[in-house]
């Protein structure tokens, strides 16, 4: 297949095809609103069953809940104490679609320690669930991808992982599932739909849904955040896939029908790898959620939180008492206690938690548990709930409800379709060696380029060919080389700094300064890219470093309200249109949602 960049003239194309669909003849089949995951995933199945698609996202890709997730691809084992088999078939379905197929370089398996107090019935009852889970995998019709769960005795337990307390567990059972770098999985999405023919604007927001006297939606009124421009659009079909802003969305079709979301807030915490000792994950059940402490690159992330959200949804933030609750309840099990020192960066994220039932005058399917596709007019279709690991499903679910009865005919092929990186993936990894020999990348770094880019690291090569100095570490950022920095801007879609250091890499959670020692360097290599003048590379400094100052300002506060006020001092200087300042919370104008979405609990 074709691979197409997402540059920023890629971006201007696609709002020329937006502003083009006005006119009569150059309607699209369908406009998709929210480049979260399932955003994303619709936009791939869309334009994969030949119609003609559009996705607009009023911030950066995955900017919501799709970057704020634990980063886990699983089957959900809790479900089983549900009673939930088919929920978690599905999902496990996914995770080894993905693994096996449809992204191998971004999806990998990871273990866990699931820590026993009872030495015979919960031994029993525990290792029985994860037994149904390995044989739900098994049945489930993929390749199997993981081993089959082991059990440990404390002695085994504890070479697994050392720095776990003697006396938290008499033993353990050890299962697998899979991890992902949840903001590149949905840029892999987004490249994936253009390079089948879709079209994607980032900071494009939507003001409004156009209307026939009869109340059917017909396309949408949009304004781009780089310029101030107001476009209309009119599509055949226009999705909504918003996340926490769900609501907010429905109410621009002037119905009162929709599905209704609340938000929940989860957090989580990073410590550095040597932290703690352990070569394998820990699951452990608190009082309010599920505790994951997950082993990731050169550091843990420890997670997650459950509590309600009631201030504006675009910036969440994790709160002194946020940090403490998570480190307190991972000291329960770990031999050597960590403190607030030990934490070098955190994030939060919102879940979209779907309510039960829909509003008056909805057509709606319920097609699972966890997700729910509804229609609140003609020509409007809304999708909510649902998690990470089965956004394919959700796309696919979404499409087939908002095209109706020609589903027959055009069905899904997402679960035939590879994400760019992955074709030609067992090649590149026979010449990694090679590689890594020519440009002086040792195995670690080898390891982390193709688990980032797969195939793809073909075009960073060429990067390295043509300027030599960007295979080179950065100083100041030394996990990635000037190649990828560039690359971001070149390939990925980042228009600003901050798109650099939250998403394309993740500076701002994995460096104790957020990224901001390497500012200088990381806008010299984009700058030019995007056509910075000076003015504008010291505002998207200067932006990024009050953003910085603001999440570490806002985490010593012990509230949600008072860390957020903390938090919003730096909205206002954000080099764009200020997305941050409405009563809605969610990126526009009072009542009236941006395409901000990313569907996918938190910690799911």
């Amino acid at each position: 297949m074709r691979t197409a960049p997402l540059t920023a003239q890629a971006r201007t194309d696609a709002l020329d095809v937006l502003r083009a669909s006005a006119q009569k003849g150059n309607e699209l089949d369908v406009l998709v609103i929210g480049g979260g995951v399932t955003g994303a995933g619709i936009a791939l199945d869309a334009v994969a069953r030949g119609l003609s698609t559009a996705i607009v996202e009023a911030q950066d890709w995955a900017s919501g809940t799709s970057s704020r997730s634990s980063k886990l691809v699983h089957g959900g084992l809790r479900y089983l104490q549900m009673l939930d088999f088919h929920l978690v078939r599905e999902a496990l379905t996914e995770r080894d679609l993905l693994i096996n197929k449809l992204a191998p370089h971004l999806v990998k398996p990871v273990s866990f320690l699931y820590p026993l107090e009872n030495r015979v019935w919960e031994r029993a009852y525990v290792g029985a669930g994860v037994a149904l889970y390995d044989t739900l995998a098994s049945v489930s019709g993929s390749k199997r991808a993981m081993p089959i769960h082991r059990h440990l005795t404390r002695k085994g337990m504890e070479r697994l992982f050392p720095d776990l307390r003697h006396d938290a567990a008499i033993g353990a059972v050890r299962y697998w599932d899979a991890s992902v770098d949840d903001a590149r999985l949905v840029s892999t999405l987004v490249r994936t739909a253009v390079s089948y023919g879709a079209y994607a604007a980032s900071r494009t927001q939507v003001l409004g849904l156009q209307r026939t006297t009869g109340g059917q939606v017909t396309g949408a009124e949009l304004q781009d955040l780089e310029t101030g421009e107001h476009i209309d659009v009119r599509a055949s079909h226009v999705i909504n896939a918003t996340g926490v802003w769900t609501e907010q969305t429905e109410a621009l079709a002037g119905s009162e029908g929709g599905l209704r979301v609340l938000a929940s807030k989860g957090i989580h915490i990073v410590v550095p790898r040597s932290r703690i000792a352990g070569d394998t994950g820990l699951i452990l059940q608190t009082e309010k959620s599920v505790l994951f402490i997950i082993p990731w690159s050169r550091y843990w992330v420890i997670g997650t939180t459950d509590t309600p959200w009631e201030q504006q949804l675009v910036h969440p933030v994790a709160t002194a008492a946020d940090i403490d609750y998570v480190i307190e309840h991972a000291n329960t099990v770990l031999a050597r206690p960590l403190t607030r020192d030990d934490v070098i960066g955190t994030w939060a994220g919102l879940r979209p938690l779907l309510q039960p039932g829909t509003k008056e005058g909805t057509s709606s399917a319920k097609v699972s548990r966890e997700h729910t596709v509804a229609s609140p007019a003609p020509g409007f279709t809304v999708i909510a709930g649902g998690k990470l690991t089965t956004y394919r499903v959700m796309a696919k679910d979404a499409v087939d409800f908002a095209i109706g009865s020609r589903a027959t005919s055009l069905p899904s092929l997402t679960h035939d379709i590879p994400l760019v990186g992955a074709e030609g993936l067992n090649v590149i990894q026979r010449q990694a060696r090679a590689i890594g020999s020519r440009f002086d990348w040792d195995r670690p770094r080898m390891d982390h380029l193709l688990h980032r880019y797969g195939s793809l690291l073909g075009e960073l090569i060429d990067l390295c060919e043509e300027r030599p100095e960007l295979a080179k570490p950065l100083p100041t950022a030394p996990a990635y080389i000037g190649a990828e920095i560039v690359y971001a801007a070149s390939h990925e879609g980042a228009l600003h700094l901050d798109d650099v250091l939250l998403h394309r890499t993740r500076l701002n959670y994995e460096q104790a300064d957020k990224g901001v020692g390497a500012l200088d360097e990381i806008a010299d290599l984009v700058g030019p890219v995007l056509g910075w003048d000076a003015q504008t590379r010291s505002a998207e400094i200067e932006a990024y470093r009050a953003r910085a100052e603001a999440e570490h300002a806002a985490a010593l506060e012990q509230d949600d309200a008072s860390a957020e006020a903390v938090r919003l001092r730096a909205a206002e200087l954000a080099p764009m249109v200020d997305i941050g300042d409405d009563t809605a919370g969610s990126g526009t104008k009072p009542g009236s949602p941006a395409g901000h979405g990313s569907s996918g609990p938190v910690g799911t």
